[in-house]
């Protein structure tokens, strides 16, 4: 069995020093140094730790002060469920007004972007076909706790009222029920979830360590008649989001 590396040794002790209350939250931790000669590592050896530890939200980092011991919070419960998409409301509304949260958003949409090789894959249409693109920054108490890049093939929506998401008389209500009105039926979405490190700008935006640990979320939401009509990109940080899935089962 290989080696546990030196920088996952020391997260462990840290991580025990702070379960057996050496440690409480808000307490600062001591110089990297002087945990290097405690564990008789490196100094980057420790930092190493230590940013696996911040992105895990066990301590958090304060510039120019040190690193601290993070106080416990409640991560925001997101579900996935077909369920939740109901006539005029939102599911992530729905899901902040369940925790007590106030739920909204911020978006940027842009018509008529060329679909990148991957999108027009998804949409099963050409690479360069124009697309009605938006970007989502989800907050719960004004908070970000998810970002959601949407791709919808111009052509299906386009001279309708509802070609722009979160413009017109149907703003905000959520792809089902946005197609509906132009007679497109959405029978079910597809949806791919794994894990990978954020990226720099998504660090950034969601107020987390950079590189740390997030559910990518592949989603496509397809017609009665199997043809894709959006696809998305969501991008939610496992610190601060726990992802529940809500299957209906029928006899």
């Amino acid at each position: 069995m290989p080696e546990q590396p030196p920088y996952l040794r020391v997260a462990d002790v840290l991580r025990r020093r702070i379960a057996e209350h050496e440690w409480t939250p808000g307490d600062r931790l001591p110089s990297r140094l002087q945990i290097a000669e405690e564990c008789g590592v490196g100094e980057n050896v420790v930092r190493r730790a230590q940013e696996l530890l911040i992105s895990q939200g066990v301590l958090e980092g304060r510039a120019g002060s040190g690193t601290y011991v993070a106080e416990p919070r409640r991560r925001v419960r997101v579900v996935r469920s077909s369920a939740r998409e109901q006539p005029g409301s939102s599911p992530f509304r729905a899901d902040m007004q369940a925790l007590g949260k106030q739920g909204h958003w911020e978006s940027r949409t842009e018509a008529k972007v060329p679909a990148p090789a991957e999108i027009a894959t998804r949409l099963g249409v050409a690479e360069g076909d124009l697309c009605v693109r938006t970007v989502y920054e989800f907050l719960a108490n004004g908070r970000p706790v998810q970002l959601s890049t949407s791709w919808e093939p111009y052509e299906l929506t386009a001279g309708t009222l509802v070609v722009l998401p979160e413009g017109g008389p149907h703003a905000g209500v959520g792809v089902v029920n946005r197609m509906a009105e132009i007679g497109v039926s959405v029978s079910h979405a597809v949806e791919q979830p794994e894990p990978r490190l954020a990226s720099a700008e998504e660090a950034s935006l969601l107020g987390i360590q950079k590189a740390a640990l997030v559910t990518h979320i592949r989603r496509t939401y397809y017609s009665d008649r199997g043809l894709p009509v959006e696809t998305a990109d969501i991008v939610i940080p496992t610190t601060l989001c726990e992802i529940v899935y809500e299957i209906p089962v029928t006899r």
